[in-house]
Formats: C-alpha cells, sequence, structure tokens
C-alpha cells in the first residue's frame, strides 16, 4: 500500500484525467495508492476539502493557509482552530516560509506562520510546512512553537540535509516528491538516501511536479508509485519495503488518519509494531 501524503484534490485538472475526481482516485488505488491526504491552500478551501473528504472513504484533510498566498484578513489562531476542528482536519498546513518570492512580504509570512504553529501545538496536530530559502526562521519557529511528540513534516523538501536533520531531531519527519526522480535533482536523491527511513513520507503534490516520465504533465496522486520506486531504488530496498514503512510513518504522524487506515493496513502495521512505534 502507498499513501499520497500531499496532494491537492481540489484543484487537479480533471479535464486531463477523465473529467471527474473519482475517476483519478479509482486510477490511483488500482496502483495501491490507499490513502490520500489533501491539503488546504486557504481557510476557504476547507469546506470543499471536506466534502471530497466525506465522498470518500481514503481522503483526509488539513487545513492552513498557504505562506505565499494573499488574504485579507489574515486568520488568527482561533480562526485556524476552529476551522480545523470543524470539519475535522487531521493536520494544520500547508503553511511555513517561502523566502524565494515576494508575493507575499518576509513579515506577513513569518507573522502567519508563527500563529499556524501556535494552533497546531494546541490542538496537538502534526503541522504541514513549506520552506523555501527561510531556513534558519523556519527552524527557529518550530522548535520554539512545536511539541516534538506531535511534530510535523517538512513537505516537497528540496533544502539542505543539515537542516532535515535538525527537524528530525525535532520530531519532524521529510516528505519527498516527484523531484527526485528529476535528471538534475541529484541533492533530492542524496536527502532521499540519507533521511532515516522512520522518519521519510512520500507525496505527489500534485497538480504540481509530475515525476518522469510524466513531467511536464498535470500529476495525480497516482504517480505517487514512481516517486517510491526512485527512492526504493536509492536506497538499495523493495519497493515493497518504502511503502510500508512510508505508509506506517504516515500513520503514526497523522494519527486521527490511523482509525481510518483500510483495516488489513491497520492491522499488519499493528502486528509489525510499525504503527505504534
Amino acid at each position: 500500500m502507498f499513501v499520497d501524503s500531499h496532494c491537492h484534490l481540489d484543484r487537479l485538472k480533471l479535464e486531463e484525467h477523465g473529467g471527474t475526481l473519482s475517476g483519478v482516485l479509482d486510477a490511483a488505488r488500482a496502483r495501491h495508492v490507499h490513502q490520500f491526504l489533501a491539503i488546504a491552500v486557504t481557510l476557504d478551501d476547507v469546506p470543499e476539502l471536506s466534502a471530497i473528504e466525506q465522498e470518500h472513504d481514503d481522503v483526509v484533510i488539513s487545513a492552513g493557509v498557504h505562506p505565499l498566498h494573499q488574504v485579507d484578513p489574515e486568520p488568527t489562531v482561533d480562526d485556524i482552530k476552529k476551522c480545523a476542528e470543524r470539519y475535522g482536519a487531521v493536520a494544520i498546513g500547508e503553511t511555513g516560509l517561502d523566502y524565494h518570492y515576494e508575493s507575499v512580504s518576509r513579515e506577513v509570512q513569518y507573522e502567519r506562520f508563527t500563529r499556524h504553529l501556535i494552533a497546531a501545538r494546541e490542538l496537538e496536530l502534526p503541522v504541514i510546512i513549506h520552506t523555501r530559502e527561510a531556513r534558519e526562521d523556519t527552524l527557529a519557529l518550530i522548535q520554539k512553537h512545536t511539541d516534538p511528540a506531535v511534530g510535523g513534516v517538512l513537505h516537497c523538501f528540496t533544502e539542505d540535509l543539515d537542516m532535515a536533520r535538525v527537524a528530525v531531531g525535532h520530531g519532524f519527519m521529510v516528505s519527498i516528491s516527484g523531484i527526485v526522480t528529476f535528471r538534475n535533482a541529484e541533492h533530492v536523491r542524496e536527502l532521499a538516501r540519507a533521511i532515516p527511513l522512520d522518519r521519510l513520507l512520500i507525496e505527489t503534490d500534485s497538480p504540481y511536479l509530475a515525476p518522469v516520465p510524466y513531467r511536464g504533465t498535470s500529476n495525480v496522486p497516482g504517480n505517487v508509485v514512481e516517486v517510491a520506486e526512485c527512492i526504493a531504488a536509492e536506497r538499495g530496498i523493495t519497493v515493497d519495503e518504502l511503502a510500508m514503512q512510508t505508509t506506517a510513518n504516515f500513520y503514526r504522524l497523522f494519527r486521527a488518519a490511523a482509525p481510518e487506515a483500510p483495516e488489513g493496513v491497520r492491522e499488519a502495521l499493528t502486528s509489525s509494531g510499525m504503527l505504534n512505534n
């Protein structure tokens, strides 16, 4: 079983994939992808994501505002908490810091990220972090505001290994996307080899960042299999081992999703001790 730990189901280009979300998800299920975490970009997205979740037993959702998305007014800590609680989000995010672009000022991003981290800590939910060219501020804020026992994930991670190690030491996981398959992404393959296996997640970030051999097309959750195959090859392990461990990691981090895991998967992970570690 594979898990797509980060996908934007409300933003998929369905006209390129049969026209329906059910069709896209069925195609992923046929490739043994049986859990999807649908990620919010704004709090306004969450009701639509919740409706998708209600239609599909294997979809869970997050609640948050992307660092580069302009919103007015800025959500308060209470706004974030109330949205997450109302719609049953299993995580807060995606949130974080992106200093590569200037569409939202660094000051606004910093304060927004801080409010998300506080909300996540108060709700005891993991936080999904987008970070780009903001190493020091990202690490300082997660170390100040997050509980290592709850943790979170650095999603679609492409920064340096030292940053990943610091985050892992603070209870975080690191998620690798289809970028790992890109010809010029040796540094991401290095990360994929070096990150402890029990701290690794896989994702598509669909509809973005389709992996080789689909690069240049609209990405879909089923393509998480290509991500897994590439990482398994880099680590010298079987795809089955990579799939089982990243699935266990997902349910350990996103604990609110664990009761929704397929029964056979839940039993296998529990009996192996992977789900409880």
